[in-house]
């Protein structure tokens, strides 16, 4: 039997299903691999820049890796690229659960930017078609008009940490345990930009081992709800040493929450429109699939 690869997504389910063994009681054979962009380790990438260069434009984010293939069966991302991907025919969206991470756009605690309005014509750092990207662009869109705001693509989610604490970039979109980290160091949170998550199945997966492990994840959140305490130190497996030493777990949040609820046809066509009318992907990359095909 092949394994079953998972591809972790920073959050705490998948290391708390391992640690209680409900992979395995689900008779799911499986390994965790981390590939590129925001899923991979800060321990396995070679490409964060140094901290005397200053930030460049990053053109590759999630639906670029899920456009390429991810070297998995199972993985997640923002729900407007997972779905577009799915829509490219990238893999399959799975309509059976989603999740909700909390995030906000973030500034330094000397920052003269004090609330929402005060981001008028500052560049945001985000990650390009990811999910900082799509909703710093939501968020932002209810205050300016479209035609002003300003993002800069500048990587992954600790790329966009690093530069934030190095005051390197005047405001930044983070979620996860990097939003966690600025909170604690006294970065201020000026608009909330939490946003929903969907997870992409590789066109060859077992449904069976996709149901075994969606069954393993609804257990480990049912535990986390419980006591969240108990698992909040999976956060520090995928920071850096440093930024372990910045944190105190205790006082960090659970993170993303999966949701075991319908991703609707409503939701999938409606994001769809929305994307559509940012013209957010080149004709190359859009795609067309109804929602009964890439939709699981």
């Amino acid at each position: 039997m092949s394994s079953f690869r998972i591809q972790p997504h920073g959050r705490l389910q998948e290391w708390v299903a391992e640690e209680k063994g409900y992979f395995k009681d689900e008779g799911l054979e499986y390994e965790f691999v981390f590939g590129s962009g925001d899923a991979l380790p800060v321990s396995l990438r070679t490409t964060m820049q140094t901290t005397e260069e200053a930030p460049s434009q990053v053109l590759q984010g999630a639906f670029e890796s899920m456009e390429t293939g991810r070297a998995c069966e199972v993985s997640a991302a923002c729900h407007w690229a997972v779905g577009m991907a799915a829509s490219a025919e990238h893999g399959h969206m799975w309509g059976h659960a989603y999740s909700v991470t909390p995030a906000g756009i973030y500034v330094a605690p000397e920052s003269p930017i004090r609330k929402p309005a005060d981001l008028e014509g500052v560049e945001v750092g985000v990650g390009f078609h990811s999910g900082s990207h799509f909703s710093a662009l939501q968020a932002l869109e209810k205050l300016f008009p479209r035609n002003i705001i300003k993002l800069q693509f500048i990587g992954h989610p600790l790329d966009r940490l690093r530069l934030l604490l190095e005051r390197q970039v005047p405001a930044a979109n983070l979620f996860g345990a990097q939003l966690y980290i600025l909170e604690q160091q006294g970065f201020r949170k000026i608009i909330d930009t939490t946003f929903m998550i969907g997870f992409l199945i590789e066109g060859e997966a077992d449904m069976e081992d996709v149901e075994r492990y969606f069954r393993a994840l609804q257990r480990a959140q049912r535990d986390i709800d419980q006591a969240p305490e108990q698992y909040k130190h999976y956060f520090l497996q995928e920071l850096p040493q440093k930024y372990q030493d910045m944190i105190d777990v205790a006082a960090m949040g659970p993170g993303e929450r999966i949701v075991f609820e319908p991703y609707t046809r409503e939701v999938f066509e409606n994001t769809h429109r929305w994307m559509e009318s940012w013209n957010l992907f080149p004709e190359d990359q859009k795609g067309d699939a109804a929602y009964e095909v890439a939709v699981l």
